[in-house]
């Protein structure tokens, strides 16, 4: 659906090229939530703008299910950009319309809707996203997620293709964070929308992402499934995003390891396999104690993981390890 090849951009700061993005290669599939992180700075709030054009790359091809909008005239673009809405962090809602008037904004902006489908429409997403009975309130009048739910109505008034969100949910509470969150994995599922998500919080992608990029200095360091990505971070960037995401410090874990016996060894379990009791089996085949020093288990977008680091003493220990590869779980030795 996106395409980005080779992309370039550099802003002019008092007469001086100051890169932004470095040489951007990036495929993102239709009907997928792509998430794309990345420190302040990285270059991200500039990637997504390059999609509809709010920003020009300097160098570089973008290419909107399969259509080249980098080279597109005025025209053209106007077409575009009717099939990509966009949501943002501070909901930039018209705060002297209503909240039917807002949504109804971009309808009458593409002059091509009468008003009896734009009352329509309009009804139908205030329904969809739970705002039905405040369609006649103001911006003013709503909580933070109530303003953002008009944000996605809007956003999707003119059936885009592609939806983008830009810190779409940093403004919010965590509780409204969850709730808007599950409304974009809802819509995405019902209308088989591709969504980019830009975040700089780990774990909006893990809830609803499909596959992510992340961001350092304007490049890609990192892209994958969210799933290898969350559990198996390659670039230091990646494995500083969800240290954070997960209150872990590894420095501090490693220390707090240096006087426990034994092998320390980290175990990784994805889908159904997280349920099953491989510890215990593995236990009484090999003979081997184990600790479980730290672990955690969520489920990241609908697929449940757990990860455990436990210390093994006794018994027969490469068979135990030999047993957890076996039972399909990813093993990764610590210590030891």
């Amino acid at each position: 659906m996106i395409e980005f090849i080779d992309v370039h951009k550099s802003f002019n700061v008092d007469g001086r090229a100051i890169p932004a993005l470095n040489g951007i290669d990036l495929k993102i599939e239709a009907g997928e939530i792509f998430g794309i992180i990345g420190h302040s700075g990285a270059g991200k709030s500039t990637l997504v703008r390059l999609i509809n054009l709010l920003e020009k790359p300097t160098s570089g091809r973008v290419l909107i299910d399969g259509v080249e909008i980098t080279a597109s005239d005025s025209a053209q673009l106007r077409e575009q950009r009717r099939g990509i809405g966009m949501i943002f962090q501070h909901f930039n809602l018209l705060s002297s319309k209503t909240v039917a008037d807002n949504v109804a904004f971009p309808l009458k902006l593409a002059g091509m809707y009468s008003s009896v489908q734009i009352k329509d429409r309009v009804e139908q997403l205030l329904a969809r996203v739970g705002l039905a009975d405040h369609a006649n309130k103001y911006p003013a009048q709503l909580s933070g997620g109530q303003k953002q739910r008009v944000g996605i109505a809007r956003a999707l008034a003119t059936n885009p293709k592609v939806l983008l969100c830009d810190e779409a949910t940093s403004a919010l509470d965590p509780q409204t964070t969850q709730s808007v969150l599950q409304l974009l994995a809802e819509i995405n599922r019902e209308f088989n929308l591709t969504i980019v998500v830009i975040t700089h919080e780990m774990d909006v992608i893990r809830r609803i992402g499909d596959r992510v990029a992340v961001l350092d200095a304007g490049r890609v360091v990192e892209v994958g499934n969210v799933a290898d990505v969350f559990l198996h971070p390659q670039h230091v960037t990646t494995q500083r995003f969800v240290q954070e995401a997960e209150n872990v410090d590894e420095a501090e874990e490693t220390d707090a390891y240096a006087h426990v016996p034994g092998r320390i060894v980290r175990l990784t379990f994805r889908g159904e396999q997280t349920y099953e009791p491989v510890l215990g089996q593995v236990a009484r085949e090999t003979g081997v104690d184990f600790s479980i020093l730290s672990g955690r288990i969520d489920r990241i977008k609908d697929t449940p993981y757990g990860q455990l680091i436990l210390s093994i003493t006794g018994g027969q220990p490469e068979i135990a390890l030999q047993r957890f590869s076996d039972a399909g779980l990813t093993v990764e030795i610590l210590r030891g």
